[in-house]
């Protein structure tokens, strides 16, 4: 037996390419959200999910699919948090996704498969950090951090990650400074049913906007209230806009400057001063 050329190998692999993304196609739509052109994928009959940032605050919403028909539609419901959204389409016979709840380890390669007014398109990569769960910036838990080394088409936001055996591992979609960010298949099947039921996330709510202040003469720290809805749980608890307070147990959450207590679970605060 002859052994591989690189050549071979390399053809090996472009075919097998080649087969993951004709396979994957036919469940992956392109988004069209008032001038934004973005990517989403089946996940349940007649749903699709796609990147929330990349859907715009207003305006109708279409899906092109691979047979060139552009059909309407709804938005079901959308987290900020993690990025993801949830559409619906008057269209039961796009096939859906099976998604992969994997571990991946940086070096694994990796395709990205977007869609282009209804054309698959592809990038090649790998997977350059992985990482256990996270919070992204707007306080969404995320199950893990995973980051991809490669160039991803702005159209392809909200397209499906593959590993080479064709697993979707995720949605890929853009982070700070256009890096290239996986949103896990573990938290889009966490969030997405919840989308579908109630349209959002619930999430507990003080009405307060917080600003972290150094405490003079020590090495503590604490929470200014600069605004306060009038109509929130915080004013009605007679919270007022400027006073000062020192927090004890509250959780760390980047979404409210670290000072925030799990939903059902209290937060202990020491009021110092109020105007």
């Amino acid at each position: 037996m002859s052994k591989p050329t690189p050549s071979s190998q390399m053809q090996d692999l472009s075919t097998t390419l080649v087969s993951l993304i004709a396979s994957t196609a036919p469940g992956v739509v392109s988004v069209h959200s008032n001038r934004s052109r973005s990517t989403g994928f089946a996940w349940r009959p007649g749903l699709i999910v796609t990147a929330d940032e990349a859907l715009s605050e207003e305006g109708e919403l279409a899906v092109a699919l691979g047979d060139g028909e552009t059909v309407a539609a709804q938005l079901v419901g959308r987290d900020p948090t993690t990025d993801i959204a949830v559409l619906r389409v008057d269209r039961s016979n796009l096939r859906p996704i099976q998604l992969a709840t994997l571990v991946v380890a940086p070096g694994v390669l990796v395709t990205a498969v977007g869609a282009q007014e209804g054309t698959p398109t592809a990038a090649f990569g790998m997977v350059s950090r992985a990482a256990g769960p996270w919070r992204s910036l707007r306080g969404g838990e995320i199950d893990a951090r995973i980051e991809l080394d490669l160039r991803l088409r702005r159209t392809a936001e909200g397209g499906l990650v593959l590993d080479m055996a064709g697993q979707a591992i995720g949605m890929a979609v853009f982070g700070p400074r256009r890096r290239v960010l996986v949103i896990p298949s573990a938290t889009i099947e966490r969030v997405a049913p919840k989308l579908e039921s109630q349209g959002h996330i619930a999430r507990g709510y003080l009405g307060l906007g917080l600003q972290p202040v150094a405490i003079d003469g020590s090495d503590g720290s604490g929470t200014m209230v600069m605004s306060v809805d009038p109509h929130g749980p915080g004013a009605q608890a007679g919270i007022h806009q400027g006073t000062f307070s020192s927090l004890g147990t509250a959780s760390r959450s980047p979404m409210c400057n670290r000072w925030c207590a799990p939903l059902g679970q209290k937060a202990s605060a020491r009021p110092l001063r109020s105007p």
